[in-house]
């Protein structure tokens, strides 16, 4: 018996060899690339998403919304009908996560130059002090390109609404009088052509920022 496994020992080891490698290409073959997430309600940290939607488990989308961009345009969801594009929330008069946040923004839009399929969308979340003028400024400051990127103000309970609603990006200010104040985050969100948030992304750092073009990527093979 033991001599018999002493014959066979070497065409076992090759046999196993053989069926690893087989196994590895089977796996590498139906490997097949899975979609991002679609982010809904419960899947986000409760202190940014309003009460109204904490036992919501599907179907969440964007809402419609109509603000003014940095060019005095009414700015839709129409003008983002079939794109993808990353939003944020921020203020021109912010000294400390809101430069880095736009220079990210900035580098993403040159990063998708050449990628008219993604478009890119700014939230003022101080829309009494980012007026049309102020925006315009901002934008010419930093190198907006406007065919691209749209820095948005407007109504303040609707922005509100987007954040706390809609973009599940930003925190209640507890501390405020005014029940739509906002403390605006870090977050840069990815939404799809069906106006599905797909990805979360700290926008105050660059592997991040490298991770959501990566994922912008995958995004668009999906419809391919």
């Amino acid at each position: 018996m033991l001599s018999f496994f002493k014959d066979y020992k070497y065409f076992g080891i090759v046999l196993l060899v053989i069926s690893i490698i087989i196994v590895t290409i089977i796996f590498n073959i139906l490997n097949v690339e899975k979609p991002l997430p679609i982010y809904q309600p419960t899947m986000v940290n409760a202190e940014l998403v309003d009460t109204t939607l904490h036992y919501k488990k599907k179907y969440h989308k964007i809402a419609d919304f109509s603000l003014t961009n940095q060019n005095g345009k009414t700015v839709t969801q129409a003008d983002y009908e079939n794109k993808i594009y990353v939003a944020d929330f921020f203020f021109t008069t912010c000294q400390t996560i809101c430069p880095i946040m736009t220079d990210n923004m900035v580098y993403i839009q040159n990063e998708l130059e050449a990628n008219p399929d993604v478009l890119l969308l700014s939230h003022s979340v101080t829309p009494e002090i980012d007026s049309v003028a102020q925006l315009k400024k901002y934008a010419l400051e930093k190198g907006v390109d406007d065919a691209r990127w749209n820095l948005v103000t407007g109504d303040r309970k609707q922005i509100y609404d987007l954040a706390r609603k809609s973009y599940l990006a930003v925190k209640d200010d507890d501390d405020s009088l005014d029940p739509y104040d906002m403390i605006h985050t870090e977050n840069f969100m990815l939404i799809d052509k069906k106006r599905q948030i797909r990805g979360f992304y700290d926008g105050t750092k660059r592997d991040e920022i490298e991770m959501l073009l990566e994922d912008i990527e995958r995004l668009q093979r999906e419809y391919e």
